[in-house]
């Protein structure tokens, strides 16, 4: 029997208990059956005691287990986080890097274009003259045939 039970038991023992004539709120119980009572009060409240201390002890045992795993969710967080501010970190060093890649790029390609440009002007300056030069001597050759069959047309 608990010990809740055993004050039940108590509370309906007053509650049928017969008054005393002419005495103010007084009430005659049985004397055997409420020591009866008391005694398994006795009895029953280290069980009672001890099972209070089971469901403490197991209620502390389970807030610790949650602190445990509250603890190792936030320590799992903030590696994560570090790890996202480090990847975030590469990340931005790395479109730097694209960023400084991408002048330096284009910064050849302007020099890779004006130095085309000029090697290509002198190449068709120098095919320009080769060709005058080539004309030239086209020219005085035509020429020279030509004078060289007047003569001899006229000799």
């Amino acid at each position: 029997m608990t010990i809740e039970e055993s004050l039940d038991m108590l509370d309906e023992l007053l509650d049928n208990a017969k008054q005393v004539p002419f005495a103010n709120k007084k009430v005659l119980v049985d004397p055997d059956r409420i020591r009866s009572i008391m005694e398994d009060m006795r009895v029953n409240l280290p069980n009672e005691i001890k099972r209070a201390k089971a469901l403490n002890d197991e209620s502390e045992k389970i807030i610790a287990d949650a602190n445990k795993k509250a603890d190792r969710l936030l320590k799992t967080a903030e590696e994560r986080a570090k790890i996202l501010i480090a990847n975030e970190a590469v990340v931005k060093k790395a479109r730097d890097n694209a960023a400084e890649i991408i002048a330096k790029a284009n910064a050849m390609d302007t020099q890779i274009r004006q130095a085309m440009t000029a090697k290509l002007d002198r190449l068709f300056a120098q095919s320009e003259k080769s060709f005058a030069d080539g004309l030239a001597q086209i020219r005085q050759a035509r020429a020279a045939v030509k004078s060289a069959s007047a003569k001899k047309d006229n000799d």
